[in-house]
């Protein structure tokens, strides 16, 4: 019996330790020597369609060894990020650049192949030496701040720390795969209560969000608070607005469809914006007519505005939030080059505040959200690992609503529940509200 299977089949952590560890496993990866493929056009400039589906490779690739600070995780699920997307469009620099300047210090990463993914559920098989709150057979969840535990700083807040990278992204060996290699200070216990696909989905995109409107280095969301989110039923804005919900504020949600206003309306946000009546926001006037809009649905400029979109958004962001309200931005997927008009940030007294992931103890945090079942899986569609291009493929273009599962060594959806009392409790139409 392989590893892999052992794990597949609930293997006792005697029979995982016993079992060897395989010299390569399945992955979805990008080439080094695919670099250019694309052309040097930027994205959203016109030109070629920088389809991911052509970048992204599934097949083996070499196992690493762990370091003392590592676990490798057999991965049963994980799910795709927008980061994903920028990878394997090798934008906006190409990932490798990261691997070879981690490779620096750690030659394991500067490979010809970048194994992808940021998020993962899944059991551990082996730990390195320097672990002691983990052991094998363990079911975790990830988070995807990859880091030096020995920095000062991240005794502070490991956002701050200088080699802070993004899992999967900036890092090797990322979780849309068989195997994975992270290290202790990314690992969750697994919310008893999700599947394996419902876990994997969860961490990046929650404790981004969490981190925007909850923590104290966020913007410090309170009870009453207008908060307007860019793309509510994406996978940030999915779970922000359920953050909203329960932190007491009143959550107003951007979509682009009837339907998606619907899902929002089930989600439990009642004030829903039609993006399509908004299509042009590069100046003043459309930037009124949007905050007419907001008082009309709730009476108030947004004491909060939840930003991630970027360029085409970032100007009416700035000009709708409150006299002394808050734009908290987590990201730029429209494009970085924002422009806005500085009278409406100075003279109202407003605040820009840059938030990037979560760190470990807000991961925790909102794990624990999660496995109470106060915050729930934002889980639309699932493909399998086979399929990772057009996981990651259908969030290029926009064609998901909240979050896009990938299989990878569990065998059909729906496994991994262990906790079937407190999911009865919770009830399966809230659990799988977005599929």
């Amino acid at each position: 019996m392989t590893l892999a299977q052992a794990v597949i089949e609930g293997a006792e952590p005697g029979e995982l330790a016993a079992l060897p560890v395989p010299s390569a496993y399945r992955a979805a990866y990008l080439r080094k020597d695919e670099v250019g493929m694309f052309g040097p056009v930027p994205h959203g400039t016109g030109g070629v369609d920088k389809d991911v589906r052509r970048s992204i490779h599934v097949g083996e690739v070499p196992m690493p060894e762990l370091a003392p600070d590592e676990v490798l995780i057999a991965v049963m699920a994980s799910a795709i990020n927008f980061n994903t997307v920028w990878s394997a469009m090798f934008e906006p620099i190409p990932g490798f650049a990261f691997l070879e300047r981690l490779g620096r210090t750690d030659p394991r990463h500067d490979l010809p192949t970048h194994v992808l993914g940021s998020d993962a559920s899944g059991v551990i098989v082996r730990t390195g030496a320097a672990v002691r709150h983990w052991r094998i057979g363990d079911r975790v969840v990830t988070s995807p701040a990859h880091l030096d535990s020995q920095d000062p700083i991240v005794q502070h807040d490991g956002m701050l720390a200088a080699d802070l990278r993004a899992w999967g992204f900036e890092t090797n060996f990322g979780g849309l795969a068989e195997f994975a290699v992270v290290k202790a200070t990314q690992l969750l216990p697994k919310p008893k209560h999700l599947s394996w696909e419902e876990a994997a989905c969860n961490m990046l995109c929650a404790s981004t969000a969490y981190r925007m409107l909850v923590s104290e280095r966020g913007a410090r969301l309170k009870q009453g608070d207008v908060v307007l989110l860019w793309g509510a039923t994406g996978g940030l804005g999915a779970y922000g607005v359920q953050l909203v919900r329960n932190g007491g504020g009143i959550p107003v949600g951007v979509v682009g469809t009837p339907e998606k206003a619907e899902l929002l309306r089930r989600l439990g946000c009642e004030h829903a914006v039609d993006r399509s009546q908004f299509e042009h926001l590069g100046d003043e006037k459309a930037w009124r007519r949007l905050g007419a809009e907001i008082r009309r649905l709730v009476g108030e400029d947004p004491a909060i505005v939840f930003e991630h979109t970027g360029r085409d958004t970032f100007g009416a962001s700035v000009y709708v939030a409150r006299r002394g309200g808050a734009v908290v931005t987590c990201g730029s997927s429209s494009g970085y080059a924002h422009e806005y008009d500085n009278r409406h940030l100075w003279m109202r007294l407003k605040r820009i505040i840059g938030s990037h992931g979560a760190n470990y103890q807000e991961c925790h945090e909102v794990n624990r959200l999660i496995s109470l079942g106060m915050i729930h899986p934002a889980l639309s569609r699932v493909y399998p690992l086979d399929r990772t291009g057009e996981a990651a493929r259908a969030v290029q273009t926009n064609r998901h609503v909240g979050k896009v599962g990938v299989l990878c060594l569990a065998p059909r959806e729906d496994l991994g529940v262990e906790d079937h009392a407190l999911r009865e409790r919770i009830g399966e139409e809230r659990l799988r509200l977005f599929r």
